[in-house]
């Protein structure tokens, strides 16, 4: 017995029976049917969303983009996936040749007419993301759901135009779609009760670990990500080796944060840190070096040799080296970057983003896959006593993910 054994059985738990009950969910009887599906996009997230729908809801799927080119090669994503769906063995050849069938695409949106959900992925700009919903509106009937894949923008804000707000909600997946569990769902200050229980009904048939989350800037994964990417930035920026502070974070994240960094692209992660930015202050740190990376066109901080991750000399000799640098040791970096973890902690649940610390920890091994043996994120604070130093309390009881005390 020991306190990641305990942790591992609660996070367990989480996974296996409070995903099943996400709480703020409505009742499922107010869901509407959902018999066909319209994407706004057709790039690499629209056309993995494409592909999921088709394959668990069994319904046609609309694509949608700018032009035939772009249009086609989605659509040819969909179906290059189904057939190696088939050359593996895991769909039949009628299964293959239904799937490929409900999947098509067009330029304009009137097949949307039809359809009882639909959903953007298109470039996370505000302006572009309410011009899409204005056209979408003016094609669908009043009963169709609008959903937003938007990984950090307000859902009330990108609906405040529309004559029917109230059938606007956030539907955020995490990349790629196929793998990672997690769906958060936000609903906006004007979504009625019908709208939302669709989405979360819909979620559950698509097979996802489905999170209700207040309308708040980057909700929550993206949100502690941005806060603990940020201050590992930070750490850097002043002065700490690369190598120091990622041994710093050894066992708290899936993979040391730079290497992250190069999955989701800097260009992404800029833009999430700038929006978290505005929205929260300077405890989002925006790193200069990352800036520079994005101007650089260079993929990260890392090289890839035989799968495994080396330092790019180049992209490390761009750092600018501060006049008065502040060297962190191992212990100091980590504790920083833990104390800075819990005050987001603290903050989201005093602002009411999730309901609970339960929520964070389901969302973050779903969402970001952060380990069962640390119970998610929460019961590590509490282990290594960052949330007692810092907000003044522990997130979960002692015994609830940790060896009860006596």
């Amino acid at each position: 017995m020991s306190d990641e054994l305990r942790a591992g059985l609660y996070a367990f738990d989480l996974v296996q029976k409070r995903a099943k009950r996400p709480p703020g969910a409505p009742d499922s009887s107010l869901a509407r049917p959902v018999t066909k599906v319209g994407i706004v996009g057709a790039g690499l997230m629209a056309s993995q969303l494409a592909l999921l729908f088709a394959r668990r809801l069994g319904v046609p799927v609309v694509m949608t983009d700018l032009d035939e080119a772009r249009v086609a090669m989605g659509v040819d994503w969909v179906r290059s996936e189904i057939q190696g769906l088939l050359t593996k063995g895991r769909v039949s050849p009628d299964k293959a040749s239904f799937l490929t069938r409900l999947v098509t695409g067009s330029t304009s949106k009137s097949g949307f007419a039809d359809a009882d959900f639909v959903i953007e992925a298109v470039f996370e700009e505000m302006s572009v993301k309410r011009q899409v919903f204005a056209e979408v509106e003016a094609v669908v009937s009043a009963e169709c759901v609008l959903a937003s894949n938007t990984s950090s923008l307000s859902i009330t804000e990108m609906a405040s135009a529309l004559q029917h707000p109230e059938r606007v909600v956030g539907f955020h997946f995490f990349n790629p779609v196929a793998v990672m569990p997690l769906l958060e769902v936000i609903p906006g200050d004007h979504t009625d009760d019908s709208a939302l229980a669709t989405a979360f009904a819909t979620g559950r048939a698509l097979g996802k670990t489905t999170i209700r989350v207040k309308d708040s800037a980057s909700f929550v994964v993206n949100r502690l990500l941005g806060r603990f990417m940020g201050e590992f930035s930070r750490i850097v920026d002043e002065g700490t080796p690369v190598t120091t502070a990622d041994r710093a974070v050894a066992g708290l994240a899936p993979m040391p944060p730079f290497v992250v960094l190069g999955l989701v692209g800097p260009t992404i992660a800029l833009h999430n840190s700038e929006t978290l930015n505005r929205a929260f202050g300077d405890r989002f740190h925006v790193s200069p070096s990352l800036r520079r990376l994005v101007e650089a066109g260079k993929r990260g901080y890392y090289l890839m040799d035989d799968g495994r991750p080396v330092p790019d000399p180049e992209v490390l000799a761009m750092a600018e080296r501060p006049e008065n640098p502040v060297e962190l040791t191992v212990e100091q970096a980590r504790e920083r970057i833990l104390g800075v973890l819990a005050e987001e902690v603290g903050l989201l649940l005093s602002e009411g983003v999730v309901a609970t610390p339960m929520d964070i920890d389901l969302a973050m091994i779903t969402g970001a896959g952060f380990q069962f043996w640390n119970g998610g994120l929460c019961p590590l604070l509490d282990r290594e006593g960052a949330s007692e130093r810092v907000v003044g309390r522990r997130f979960l009881p002692p015994g609830v993910a940790s060896v009860p005390p006596g």
